[in-house]
């Protein structure tokens, strides 16, 4: 098995904005590129992940037993990232972020589990109840974060609604809920993550803070990928498709992919939608083009990636975990 990786962190400047907001239900609004005030290293394009031959070593993990030498995990170690476990044919995993804090996943028919890292996850506990010896406990250091200003807004975009609005809020929350809640069977992400736009400008880095008119907002939690209205958008692995809204309040029009056990890609903004609810799609297949619907002022994707309610970082996990 191959050895765990610890993602180079990015040589961007701390905020030092507030705490965002706890609003899971509303996500921030989409602002043109130009919109986005530059990070003080005055790029005018967010630097890109150090590609996977960058990444330096990092913990091991325990030595495997000889009659059992699946067994064991292996992934990206850094917030945002995630592990793939092997494990016995649905064997109950322990995972929690400590000794009083955790649940209780199954792995497949095969014995696979992945278990995915939150933005700000500082610790993560994963046994897989085969013995001490495949006991991890992993502790991640805070990854630095770049900063984007978004003003101007119109109060309906920086937190001022009507009760009209708040409706539609509210029902395009209620749809969002059933897409996020797929559960695939098959393990599409298993060959490797592509990139979903072949050329683009990325504008917004993973996890950026943000401050909307002054006031700190939630932080972003997709990379945004600025090109030409309609730019293809293709699936950056296999799955089914969970939901294809082209009514969304802030989103616009949005497809999620369900890429197996709650690991789920999102697109949002697009233009058109080229997919529908529990179709079968492989890496690679057009599923999109780009656009600007929604809370959006400028053509561009926002690329985001959950495993259940956990935000990562669609970056970190390109060409993983394939061998």
């Amino acid at each position: 098995m191959r050895a765990f990786w610890l993602s180079l962190l990015f040589a961007l400047p701390v905020s030092a904005c507030g705490q965002p907001q706890n609003s899971a239900d509303i996500p921030e609004p989409q602002v043109k590129p130009a919109e986005v005030i530059k990070p003080q290293s005055e790029a005018n394009v967010a630097p890109p992940i150090p590609p996977t031959s960058q990444k330096v070593p990092s913990q091991q993990v325990p030595s495997q037993q000889a009659q059992n030498p699946k067994i064991g995990c292996d992934g990206i170690i850094a917030q945002g990232g995630a592990v793939l476990c092997h494990t016995l044919p649905k064997q109950r995993v322990k995972v929690g972020r400590s000794a009083k804090d955790f649940y209780y996943e199954q792995a497949d028919d095969t014995g696979k589990i992945l278990i995915g890292f939150d933005r700000d996850e500082k610790r993560a506990l994963i046994d897989l109840e085969l013995g001490d010896q495949y006991k991890y406990d992993f502790r991640f250091e805070a990854r630095e974060y770049d900063v984007s200003h978004v003003k101007g807004l119109p109060p309906s975009q920086a937190g001022t609604y009507t009760e009209e609005q708040l409706k539609r809020i509210r029902a395009s929350s209620a749809r969002k809920k059933k897409g996020f809640a797929s559960r695939a069977a098959a393990l599409g992400f298993e060959n490797g993550f592509i990139y979903p736009v072949k050329d683009y400008r990325k504008t917004t880095n993973f996890g950026a803070f943000r401050t909307y008119n002054g006031q700190p907002g939630k932080p972003h939690m997709g990379v945004d990928m600025a090109a030409p209205l309609g730019t293809p958008i293709y699936a950056p692995a296999d799955g089914v498709v969970s939901m294809a809204d082209d009514d969304l309040y802030f989103e616009g029009a949005m497809v999620l992919l369900d890429h197996g056990q709650g690991f789920i890609s999102m697109y949002l903004h697009v233009n058109e939608v080229l997919v529908e609810p529990g179709q079968q799609v492989k890496q690679g297949e057009q599923i999109a083009t780009i656009g600007s619907k929604g809370r959006s002022t400028g053509p561009h994707l926002c690329w985001r990636l959950k495993w259940r309610n956990r935000s990562l970082d669609p970056e970190l996990l390109v060409d993983w975990p394939a061998d």
